[in-house]
């Protein structure tokens, strides 16, 4: 058994390594390209800036120099004269802009991001164009740490679990765990290979920076996660309804097209459950994963909310090819899987939640092969509601 711990300890390390060196590789790429394309706007700008002080002052201006003046709003930019002296400044703080001492204090900001960028005018004279990196650009420079420290993270915590479980069944949803940690941060790495071709088709930056974000904070809800298996979790009183309608938008953004998707309940109405969030979040993640597989990414998916005076009543539907009858309950044992990678680890991990944390039941209400499933989650209500 040490053995094994050992060889999985190594594998775990292997693969932790192999996630931070694409990570990294990934997020180096992007920094480079979205560097190089500010290089070029900036470059077009100067151009532009050159053209339009060249224009006679009793002479038309094309329009189309204006529109290129004004249409970066993500790049930080001081234009000035060869003495110095600040001709125009652009995406800077709007409230400091007339303030002198903030503008040469950016200057030397910018002399030691960039060098800076000469025009040449006809007279000989010369301007030059200070300039740094759009936020866009410096929150992805910071991205790569962040996922170091996370999977660095992940790394101790299961490495530790690892070490003090004593029985094989322990050691076998442990190890699942860490294949399922890394499992889920495909997610937000595939995520960001969309969003770099997004970046692409776009004029603005900012929802690429937002859609960033949001992956960065599931990683950390993730780590989260991880954490709280096998220690007694913390339950307080929440919006269930809410809680799920977060989980959904997000996970609708990272869905197939092909997938048609049901509310079958009041988004407005507040029913309170005692939960762990980062688990209870778990578990229905892991039953909305299963029902894509079980449709192949194609068909339709339903989530319906109930109660009554002292229970909640959540139902996840698919269309997908269903579950025999007789396999009902051997789907929630550990190491049960019709996948041909995988660990049969996420419904296990599922009941154990609802039933061992939360006191609660999870069951499956209604399947039939070829017509698709009903997993039902059962919770006691909150006195409150």
């Amino acid at each position: 058994m040490g053995f094994l711990r050992s060889k999985w300890r190594t594998v775990l390390l292997i693969l932790a390594l192999g996630i931070a060196a694409s990570s990294f590789w990934f997020t180096s790429e992007l920094v480079s390209n979205l560097a190089k394309e500010e290089r070029k706007k900036i470059k077009i700008w100067a151009d532009a800036s050159k053209e339009l002080q060249e224009v006679p002052l009793t002479g038309d201006v094309p329009l189309y120099l204006y529109e290129i003046i004004q249409e970066n709003q993500s790049i930080p930019r001081i234009l000035t004269d060869e003495q110095g002296n600040i001709i125009t400044s652009m995406n800077l703080d709007p409230k400091r802009e007339n303030d002198s001492v903030y503008l040469k204090k950016q200057i030397q900001i910018m002399k030691k991001a960039h060098k800076p960028i000469v025009i040449v005018l006809s007279d000989k004279s010369k301007n030059y164009i200070y300039y740094d990196d759009s936020i866009l650009l410096k929150q992805l420079s910071y991205y790569p740490l962040i996922q170091f420290a996370i999977i660095f993270l992940f790394l101790v915590v299961v490495y530790i679990a690892l070490s003090i479980s004593e029985t094989s069944e322990q050691n076998r949803l442990w190890v699942g765990m860490s294949k399922e940690t890394a499992h889920q941060l495909g997610t937000p790495i595939s995520s960001l290979l969309a969003f770099v071709e997004m970046l692409k088709m776009r004029n603005s930056n900012d929802e690429i920076a937002r859609e960033a974000e949001k992956d960065v904070m599931r990683l950390e809800k993730i780590t989260e996660r991880f954490s709280r298996i096998g220690s007694e979790p913390v339950l307080t009183e929440s919006n269930i309804t809410k809680v799920i309608v977060r989980l959904v938008e997000y996970l609708k953004t990272r869905t197939s097209p092909n997938i048609v998707y049901e509310q079958d309940f009041d988004p407005e109405k507040a029913i309170y459950a005692p939960v762990n969030v980062a688990l209870f979040e778990w578990v229905i993640e892991n039953l909305w994963k299963n029902a894509l597989d079980a449709m192949n990414n194609m068909g339709e998916m339903s989530i319906s909310i109930k109660d009554n005076h002292q229970w909640v009543y959540i139902d996840i539907t698919d269309t997908g090819k269903g579950i025999p009858k007789r396999k009902f309950q051997s789907i929630f044992k550990p190491g049960y899987t019709t996948k041909a990678r995988g660990w049969g680890l996420g419904l296990s991990l599922a009941k154990r939640i609802v039933e061992i944390y939360h006191k609660g039941k999870i069951y499956v209400r209604y399947s039939e092969p070829g017509r698709g499933s009903t997993f039902r989650i059962v919770l006691r209500k909150s006195n409150q509601n």
